[in-house]
């Protein structure tokens, strides 16, 4: 096995001191451009590599935040993943991501697993269950920074971002009335968490102001994941009299719930008009077009590194410093799946 290069053999070889070799590699001003060229040149040719995990440990400092997420087979996830990756490659930092399956019991664990693997920073996107925050507790302990993204909790006035769910419900619900619904079904998560309890109380008071009595049947909780689709429908189906609005938690099961209300012969929005939620690539995609609410999810990511890294560079600044709460903006799209007017 060939021994591993190190900066005292670049040092002997070019007669200079290790110091010297340290700082050329790290481009330090003191060295002069033609020292520094000679010394990159030997790293090179030697196949040196830089202890990057020794050069952490130095400075505290692994470079590794953790991200958990509910699930990554999620369009509006990919997104804001996306928008953390570019945030924290830009900055020198590495992602550790984990997905919880909506699941406490794997939140849990993989809390554990971003604690011992001594991650910087964590965000993180509760899962559809989790009540109890304490797995947490460890990082407000030893000082790691924790932000809360989407679904956020009110935990030990943690950060979060999300948006204002309870106006985009409003929205959506509103506009299937302006269209001449009155019977929207409303299928959605567990209100266990603060995305699917604003939408919730959105959709509420929609029928509120416009002087609808609410119906709690026409609420329906489901995972949201493909295989439930027809089983939905075919609920929605008994209902009599038929739903004439359809309001949908996300884009990818309203897309499935369309397809399924086709095959047995509803016409979209004719008989029952459609909305869905996050504004993915699917909305566009499927016929007709889903009227939809446009969910900032890259914006989101970025936003949320971003400040995960000041607080990480200047504690005493930022949003994780004062313990607020982001709302970011989000907006009604409105296609053909809805407009019945």
């Amino acid at each position: 096995m060939n021994k591993e290069t190190t900066i005292y053999d670049i040092a002997k070889d070019l007669g200079v001191s290790p110091t010297t070799v340290s700082r050329a590699l790290n481009n330090h001003p003191a060295v002069n451009e033609n020292t520094r060229k000679k010394i990159f040149d030997a790293a090179n040719k030697s196949g040196y590599q830089s202890n990057v995990f020794a050069a952490n440990l130095r400075n505290k400092r692994t470079k590794k935040i953790g991200v958990i997420v509910p699930r990554l087979n999620s369009s509006f996830q990919s997104s804001v993943l996306a928008g953390m990756e570019k945030v924290a490659n830009d900055s020198g930092f590495n992602l550790i991501i984990s997905q919880s399956l909506e699941s406490y019991e794997k939140e849990v664990s993989n809390a554990l697993t971003m604690f011992n693997s001594r991650v910087d920073g964590l965000l993180v996107s509760i899962a559809g269950d989790s009540e109890n925050m304490d797995h947490f507790t460890p990082f407000l302990r030893k000082g790691i920074p924790l932000l809360f993204y989407d679904r956020i909790a009110d935990y030990s006035n943690t950060a979060g971002i999300t948006i204002d769910n309870f106006q985009a419900a409003y929205n959506a619900t509103k506009h299937l009335i302006e269209q001449g619904c009155k019977k929207i079904v409303h299928v959605l998560r567990s209100t266990k968490n603060n995305v699917y309890a604003d939408r919730l109380r959105g959709y509420k008071y929609a029928f509120l102001e416009n002087e609808i009595p609410f119906n709690p049947d026409l609420v329906i909780f489901t995972d949201l994941i493909e295989e439930k689709g027809e089983e939905i429908v075919k609920q929605i189906l008994k209902m009599n009299p038929l739903p004439d609005g359809l309001f949908v938690s996300n884009d990818s099961f309203a897309a499935n719930c369309i397809r399924h209300l086709k095959l047995e012969g509803i016409r979209i929005p004719e008989d029952i008009a459609v909305v869905g939620f996050n504004n993915e690539a699917i909305s566009r995609l499927v016929e007709p077009n889903i009227t939809t609410i446009n969910y900032p999810g890259y914006e989101m990511g970025e936003l949320a590194m971003k400040n995960l890294i000041n607080h990480l560079e200047n504690p005493s600044e930022g949003m994780l410093h004062n313990t607020n709460k982001i709302t970011l903006r989000s907006e009604l799209i409105i296609r053909a799946s809805s407009k019945k007017k």
